[in-house]
């Protein structure tokens, strides 16, 4: 089949790859994306996957949390051209917009715009909206938003590009250090929370990637089948490490993982939500 130089180039962004090993991935794969991103993995233990791409939307997210009624939520919020998104006007937008929904709740965007506004009840959402469009003459609207309750920490990044909603259980917590964890998860985006949370098919196919990835080197011809099996499940450890935010090693101590600081705080990890502008819920 012909493979197009756009499916290409996203595939060389998602994976670091030269542009002739993708173009051949994509053609073994038939056009499929998934499965040519499979496929380079199991040629090469250096593929980088960058999952989504690169991100088109314009927006920002926005996080708001009430620790006294320990309520809170994330949103993302977009528009149509990158000027905007470092607007005055739209940012407090965006903000009102993640009050809005962590302390009302919505379970869609035409149940939101039709609330009372809760900074001023005799206007809708869509009123408080149309305002900020009226003012920066350019569309814009929520995308996706999650409400969660209990005891929670929060970080948008600077640029409100990505943000995070931590959600733990305990008596009480450092909203520093909550804080920080979200930083965390900011840059090294884990894909689970707990290792319990790897769908089975998921584990099976990173155990058939490690398999690939030793019999093709030279160097373990020789090795018995239970050595070759001892170096495929530290690889599955590493990917875990890699990929599973309690067992990745905290960004501002390396000594100890996630998992170990939330323990040595009394703390239980539930969940996070990391948003970042432009990616698919």
């Amino acid at each position: 089949m012909s493979i197009s130089a756009a499916a290409v180039k996203t595939l060389r962004d998602r994976t670091n790859q030269p542009m002739m090993d993708c173009k051949a991935a994509l053609t073994e794969a038939n056009g499929d994306m998934e499965k040519a991103v499979e496929l380079l993995r199991k040629k090469s233990k250096d593929v980088v996957d960058k999952k989504g791409g690169r991100e088109t939307a314009e927006g920002r997210i926005a996080v708001f949390v009430d620790e006294g009624k320990k309520v809170g939520a994330i949103l993302e919020m977009r528009c149509e051209s990158p000027p905007v998104v470092k607007s005055e006007h739209f940012m407090a937008l965006a903000n009102d917009l993640g009050k809005q929904v962590a302390l009302q709740g919505a379970t869609t965007v035409e149940v939101l715009l039709a609330q009372p506004f809760i900074g001023d009840a005799k206007h809708t959402v869509s009123d408080r909206i149309g305002d900020t469009v009226g003012l920066i003459r350019e569309n814009m609207k929520p995308s996706r938003w999650t409400r969660l309750t209990g005891l929670l920490g929060s970080y948008v990044h600077h640029d409100g590009s990505v943000g995070v909603l931590l959600q733990v259980e305990g008596d009480k917590a450092d909203p520093q250090m909550l804080r920080d964890i979200c930083m965390h998860i900011t840059a090294r985006n884990p894909s689970f929370g707990r290792r319990e949370e790897v769908p089975a098919a998921t584990v099976a196919k990173e155990q058939e990637i490690a398999r690939s990835q030793i019999a093709s080197d030279p160097k373990n011809a020789s090795k018995s089948p239970q050595i070759v099996e001892k170096i495929a499940e530290g690889k599955l450890k590493t990917w875990f490490v890699e990929n599973v935010l309690l067992e990745q090693p905290f960004v501002k101590d390396d000594s100890k993982s996630v998992g170990d600081l939330l323990k040595s705080a009394g703390l239980k990890f539930v969940k996070f939500i990391r948003y970042k502008v432009g990616e698919s819920s």
